[in-house]
């Protein structure tokens, strides 16, 4: 019998390396479950099958071929791999080794805005952190084409091929933008189990068609060398074609069998295959069986030389989910953890201590000197921070006639390339095709499309063409397909430069309000990660009245209250729309910034009934209210009752006002802009002055709330002053029709209003 398994003087170093930090990883998950205390009882976890599968993937890439330029998003689950690398560069300080998933230690996932060690990416939704990359590759070419500053650099992304089982994956891939981004680099990790089993058909060749097809370049590493050399043999070719035709339990199963019963399952009749095996002694057959393409370093090697970077990359990188481990290929080793004993055979096996388990090299070992070269050359320099620009706070435009808050959007940034060019020329817009019926039409027009390279208009030329779709590098809108993950995925990356390239944006997205709750997930995770933007919902409600229920949103108004890291507002006039979206930009970009969320009407309003102050201080006092949360729209001498009215539906909360008058019942009315604010003021996370101005104590009257949206976002404005109240708003599925006869199927029109202060007054 013959032995194959090889001997690479040259690279042992790096096999050192990478057993190294399979030890550092599979140890860490270890200290925070069997030997950290836990009084609480509950399950810390980890995944160190899942990190096992990414090692040699990881460590190939680190330790040979990445660059200082280059960013990583690693895959959640490998996340203690990524703190045993840093540890190993001299980024992570040992005293965090003990600390993974541990109150203010290394998190679960990784994070670039919690983590005490680099991390390019966060990661943990699953299939977002995944397309991070290609995002971040746009932004960083906007940043250069804007300016500069940003400079090259691959985007790697590191995912398991469950990943591509997520919707999310594919909208990113199918853009036409992606395609000509030749820096993106995707490695599947395709271990081709779930957390609960292994995948029966995992498809690998249809997804390879899937990925050229959209005209990416496909790399696939199914084999190492030792199974390469025995496919050259005689009976190899029957060996492979055995092998190939095997679905994936079976082959698992052979990862828990015996050298014995290695020969009896492998041939499966084939007397060339029996032949061949026959000649192999038991511990080649043992590593053959293993030998997959994601863990042969060599392999890796040629498979990131081969990349070609005028197109984007995916390597299929076959691997074993819990590799070199006691719990190796095992279907249900998602979440298992090795027991003392398991940890100590695998001590011996890495030539690591598991009562001193956080050695790293010797300085003057060949190992040693590879990661000291490696940390140098990663070693990214500082880059000092363009401050962001300074914002006017108050335009001083005092719209008149009828408009709607939509069109304020378009207004406002149009004044803002005159008023504040500066700042102008740091916004970027986005919008999944929708530009022009949200308004953008004549900012579109201005700044100019962002393209990477001039393209020419083939219709500019045409005089019936209204929209001017200018593609420029000096563009300043990004019109993507219409897919809204894409879209406020990008926001999110656009969003970082600020903290990636010292480069801030004022990115702001538009999105058609009834689908925000399909891009909130992965904008909420951008707003995670550190990415500061703005998404405007719009049009939104049931005032889109002809639309019907598909398209009237109802539920928004809460999603703006409730997610962190965000401020929503909701203007009801013209003005209030430019002061709101004027402070949300002047918290962009920075350090202790914040992101924000305007959900903006098509309705139109009579602007008179804003009611704005002639005088400078009184018109800046009441800016200020307005960008607080909330202002006092009219004051009666002799108040029973309180409406509070919130965007679109403000016409309708006036008009109550003035017909109770007529029956000589006094109204205050009172026009929320940020329910989020107020909220933030009434349970003491915010100066409660806002509250004191808008609701003091000694007019506290029993109150009637109303919006376009779930009652239950004003509702409690009742307990500021602990009144008793009506809340008016949509609680059902809307309806097509007129505005009128909407607004009365859902209870928001003005008899409505009327018979709630009637009700409420009288209780």
């Amino acid at each position: 019998m013959t032995s194959l398994v090889p001997v690479r003087t040259e690279t042992a170093d790096l096999r050192e390396v990478e057993q190294r930090v399979l030890w550092l990883a599979t140890a860490m998950i270890d200290h925070a479950n069997r030997v950290r205390p836990n009084n609480s009882g509950l399950k810390v976890g980890g995944h160190q099958a899942s990190c096992a599968s990414m090692v040699s993937i990881m460590t190939a890439l680190y330790f040979e071929h990445l660059t200082a330029s280059d960013r990583v998003s690693v895959k959640p689950h490998a996340s203690p791999v990524l703190h045993a690398i840093n540890y190993l560069l001299g980024s992570l300080d040992e005293k965090h080794l003990t600390t993974l998933r541990e109150y203010g230690g290394v998190q679960s996932y990784p994070s670039r805005t919690k983590d005490p060690d680099p991390a390019d990416y966060s990661t943990g939704s699953v299939g977002i952190g995944a397309t991070a990359p290609i995002w971040g590759a746009v932004a960083r070419r906007y940043v250069d084409t804007h300016g500069g500053g940003a400079g090259t650099g691959r985007q790697y992304s590191l995912l398991g091929d469950a990943e591509l089982d997520e919707g999310a994956c594919w909208e990113a891939i199918l853009d036409p933008t992606v395609a000509d981004l030749g820096e993106v680099v995707w490695i599947v990790d395709l271990n081709r189990q779930s957390l609960d089993r292994v995948v029966p058909n995992i498809a690998a060749n249809r997804l390879q068609g899937m990925f050229t097809a959209a005209g990416w370049q496909v790399i696939t590493l199914k084999y190492g060398q030792v199974l390469e050399e025995l496919f050259t043999r005689p009976g190899g070719a029957a060996l492979r074609e055995r092998i190939d035709g095997m679905s994936n339990p079976e082959y698992q199963r052979l990862l828990r069998c015996t050298p014995q019963q290695l020969r009896e399952r492998i041939p499966a009749g084939d007397k060339a295959i029996e032949r061949l095996l026959s000649d192999v002694d038991d511990e080649t057959l043992a590593v053959a069986i293993r030998n997959l393409g994601g863990h042969d370093l060599d392999a890796l090697d040629s498979a990131f030389k081969a990349i070609d970077d005028t197109r984007p990359t995916v390597i299929f990188a076959y691997t074993i989910k819990g590799y070199g481990l006691a719990t190796e290929g095992h279907p249900q080793n998602h979440g298992s953890l090795l027991a003392e004993e398991q940890m100590r055979q695998l001590a011996g096996q890495v030539g690591a201590d598991l009562d001193d388990p956080w050695h790293r090299f010797a300085d003057d070992s060949p190992a040693g000197k590879r990661c000291a070269e490696t940390a140098s050359r990663l070693r990214r320099r500082e880059r000092a921070r363009v401050k962001p620009p300074k914002l006017p706070t108050d335009i001083g435009r005092t719209p008149s006639g009828t408009t709607t808050t939509q069109a304020a959007l378009g207004r406002t940034l149009l004044d803002l390339t005159r008023e504040s060019p500066e700042a102008a020329e740091r916004i970027v817009t986005l919008a999944p095709d929708v530009s022009s019926t949200t308004n953008l039409g004549g900012w579109l027009n201005k700044v100019g499309v962002w393209s990477p390279s001039e393209r020419v208009d083939w219709f500019a030329d045409d005089a019936e063409t209204i929209l001017h779709w200018r593609e420029r590098p000096a563009g300043q809108h990004i019109e993507l397909g219409i897919a809204e993950t894409n879209l406020v995925s990008l926001l999110g990356e656009l969003g970082s430069t600020w903290s990636r390239w010292g480069q801030p944006l004022l990115p702001i997205g538009v999105v058609y309000d009834c689908f925000l709750g399909r891009a909130l997930e992965p904008w909420s995770f951008g707003v995670y990660g550190g990415g500061q933007s703005i998404l405007v919902g719009t049009p939104s409600g049931v005032s889109l009245a002809p639309e019907g229920g598909a398209h009237q949103s109802v539920g928004t108004p809460s999603i703006g209250l409730e997610q962190p890291g965000v401020t929503s507002y909701e203007p009801a006039f013209a003005v209030d729309t430019e002061w709101c979206l004027l402070e949300a930009m002047s918290q962009l970009g920075k350090p202790g910034g914040s992101s924000s969320y305007l959900r903006l009407s098509t309705r139109p309003v009579d602007q008179s009934l804003a009611s704005v102050p002639a005088d400078p201080a009184a018109r800046e006092r009441r800016r200020r209210q307005v960008v607080g949360g909330a202002y006092a729209l009219r004051r009666d001498a002799d108040p029973q009752v309180t409406l509070v009215g919130m965007g679109a539906l403000m016409t309708e909360t006036r008009a109550a006002a003035d017909r109770l008058a007529e029956q000589g019942i006094g109204a205050d009315v009172v026009c929320v802009t940020s329910a989020d604010l107020l909220f933030r003021a009434h349970r003491g996370d915010a100066d409660r002055g806002v509250l004191d101005q808008v609701f003091p104590a000694d007019r506290a009257r029993p109150m009637v709330t109303v919006l376009d949206g779930h009652p239950h976002a004003l509702a409690f404005l009742a307990g500021v002053n602990r009144i008793p109240a009506v809340h008016l708003g949509v609680t059902g599925f809307g309806q097509s029709g007129s505005l009128e006869d909407v607004y009365r199927h859902h209870g928001l029109d003005t008899g409505t209003i009327i018979r709630a202060a009637l009700d409420v007054t009288h209780r």
